[in-house]
């Protein structure tokens, strides 16, 4: 790129500095040309009042020599009668010419130009001095100004040069910063980072390239996290199922437990289904649910293990759909890891209650239990870190839940006197009451 700008900057000096030395140059020479022929007038208008005070030959021949010209040989007078003092140069027409027009004139001659200044004497005749200009005056100190011209054109040319070069350092600094960032990252080094410098335009590209990076390291993170959280998805099917199993080890002929455990099983191939799925949807895709049928559904299939569990279940539950933008799987593993976890970490015959409330712009899902609670709520919403053995997946999974909607999850003692979870869904919907009329409330224990 330095080279590239060098270039630039050569092109642009070069064609402004013949822009202005061919002008000077031409110019130059027309004033030295200008010089020559002035000092040429100078020499003839000399003779001038010699002319017009005598007609004597020898002062006349004298007056000649005393010229610069004359003595050099270039200087010849021709008066109105007598011989020409001088070397004679000029054609005969060309004096008559001079003698007719009364006016100096310039004329061609080999090796130079002429100049025939015409005089009027007192007798009323004209005499002509003529004055030869070699062709070396003419060009005297043109060839030294050309070269000089040159030479500046050439400095302002290196000068121009070494600044576009000093220049381009940031720019090209800046660029191969960028650069190497941008090949760290390809390597797999997430955490190279650039810092903004150089022109604007490198400067928004580094902030660009700085946002990229930031959110494909957000990016791989979702993507383990999610990794991580389809894996538990797996847990609650594999948890009713090991239930079942070891009710069947005690009574291998009880045909609902055999019942039960074909649907854990089923549910486990669903929720695997579930997991290719979701890895092969599009995420621009817009998924709703209704979130009253989901809990209703996940009720159902939990009531079989809270019945064996000898565990009292109230929900309350609108009749009436109640749609969120979250996807029915997605609220279902949700759920799903809520009730877990009530059965996990809360001892049996332990009643909980199960609440869905339409609200101002949000649906919260309520899960309430009358266990020992949760003694750190705050460290319990950290990733892996709840304690008592749990790995705080199934918290974290309602937790992103509810923040990908825009709303949150909280933890807050229930009226049973154990935990209470909140999950609260933005739905962006016209508030339609806190409570819907026709809800139904039941009451289950075992039977």
């Amino acid at each position: 790129m330095r080279a590239a700008l060098a270039r630039i900057a050569v092109a642009v000096t070069t064609m402004v500095a013949l822009s202005f030395v061919v002008p000077l140059g031409l110019l130059n020479g027309q004033i030295a040309r200008d010089r020559a022929l002035n000092a040429a007038v100078q020499q003839a208008e000399s003779l001038v009042p010699v002319l017009t005070i005598t007609a004597d030959p020898a002062a006349l021949k004298k007056a000649v020599g005393s010229t610069s010209a004359g003595a050099a040989g270039h200087m010849t007078l021709y008066p109105h009668a007598g011989p020409p003092i001088g070397a004679p140069r000029t054609d005969p027409a060309d004096l008559r010419r001079a003698s007719t027009l009364h006016r100096s004139f310039t004329t061609p001659a080999r090796g130079g130009t002429l100049l025939l200044r015409p005089v009027l004497l007192r007798s009323g005749e004209y005499a002509v001095v003529e004055v030869f200009i070699p062709d070396s005056e003419f060009g005297r100190g043109v060839i030294n100004s050309w070269v000089i011209l040159v030479l500046v054109a050439l400095a302002l040319v290196l000068v121009s040069v070494a600044m576009a070069d000093r220049l381009a350092v940031r720019v090209v600094a800046a660029a191969d910063r960028l650069a190497q960032a941008v090949t760290r990252v390809a390597r797999g080094d997430l955490a190279a980072r650039v810092e903004p410098d150089g022109p604007a335009e490198l400067r928004a590209a580094g902030e660009a390239f700085n946002h990229m990076a930031d959110q494909l390291a957000r990016l791989l993170a979702a993507e383990r996290e999610a990794a991580a959280d389809l894996s538990h998805r797996l847990r609650t099917p594999l948890t009713a199922l090991r239930v079942n199993l070891n009710g069947l080890a005690a009574n291998p002929a009880d045909p609902a437990r055999m019942s039960q455990s074909q649907d854990a099983l089923g549910r486990l191939e669903l929720a695997i289904d579930e997991i290719i799925d979701l890895a092969r949807r599009d995420d621009r895709e817009t998924a709703r649910c209704d979130a009253a049928e989901v809990v209703r559904r996940r009720l159902e299939f939990w009531s079989a293990l809270a019945d064996d569990q000898d565990r009292e279940v109230d929900v309350l539950l609108p009749d009436d759909p109640l749609p969120v933008p979250v996807a029915a799987a997605e609220l279902a593993a949700a759920v799903d890891a809520l009730l877990g976890n009530i059965f996990r970490h809360t001892p049996h015959g332990t009643p909980f209650s199960v609440t869905v409330h339409r609200g101002r712009d949000t649906t919260g899902l309520l899960f309430s239990d009358a266990g020992p609670g949760v003694a750190e709520p705050e460290a319990a919403l950290r990733r892996g870190a709840s304690g008592a053995g749990s790995t705080g997946l199934g918290l974290d999974i309602a937790r992103r839940l509810a923040e990908s909607t825009g709303g949150s999850l909280r933890i807050d003692t229930s009226p049973m006197g154990g935990a209470q979870i909140q999950v609260w869904l933005r739905t962006g919907e016209k508030p339609l009451g806190t409570r819907s009329p026709r809800s139904r409330r039941r009451r289950s224990g075992r039977r």
